[in-house]
């Protein structure tokens, strides 16, 4: 369905063509109203008018937008990264290659955690190997490894220590 189809749609299920309170948006949005201010309070989202009411009215194209935020979250992106993809959106300039560079990026960013997982794997089991499984919690090696950093050696050191979230 296209984005006026799905609007059109969006207003006949809720009865209203002026747009759509919070709480039907969270709905249709499948977020609950939180994440709604939320991602307004970070620009996710722009600030929707108020009816006399005092209540917020948002257009339908808004679940849309949540379904796109969501689903770059899916893929991994963070809610920076998602807020460039918005703002592409909004710049008539803009090609595909903008895109494609920010999901480059982000396929580098999984890879090197790929490779951190990999190190931390690889230091888990080198240290579970080490474990005789039968000595009392105080003579435990994998505890010891922890407490005492010459005892994770050569594991641990290899575990990457600057585990940056985006």
């Amino acid at each position: 369905m296209n984005h006026m189809n799905q609007s059109a749609s969006l207003s006949r299920q809720c009865g209203s063509a002026l747009g759509l309170r919070s709480g039907e948006v969270a709905r249709l949005a499948q977020i609950n109203p939180q994440t709604l201010r939320y991602y307004e309070r970070r620009g996710l989202l722009p600030k929707p008018p108020r009816r006399p009411s005092g209540y917020r009215i948002y257009p339908p194209d808004t679940v849309a937008r949540i379904r796109f935020i969501k689903r770059a979250q899916e893929l991994g992106f963070s809610l920076r990264e998602i807020q460039e993809l918005l703002a592409l959106r909004e710049i008539p300039w803009s090609s595909c290659s903008d895109v494609a560079a920010i999901a480059q990026r982000k396929i580098e960013q999984i890879a090197a955690k790929i490779r951190d997982l990999r190190r931390i794997q690889w230091a888990l089991r080198t240290l579970l190997q080490r474990c005789p499984r039968t000595s009392s919690i105080q003579r435990c090696p994998i505890i010891e490894a922890l407490i005492q950093p010459g005892e994770c050696s050569e594991a641990c050191a290899r575990i990457p220590t600057n585990r940056s979230h985006t």
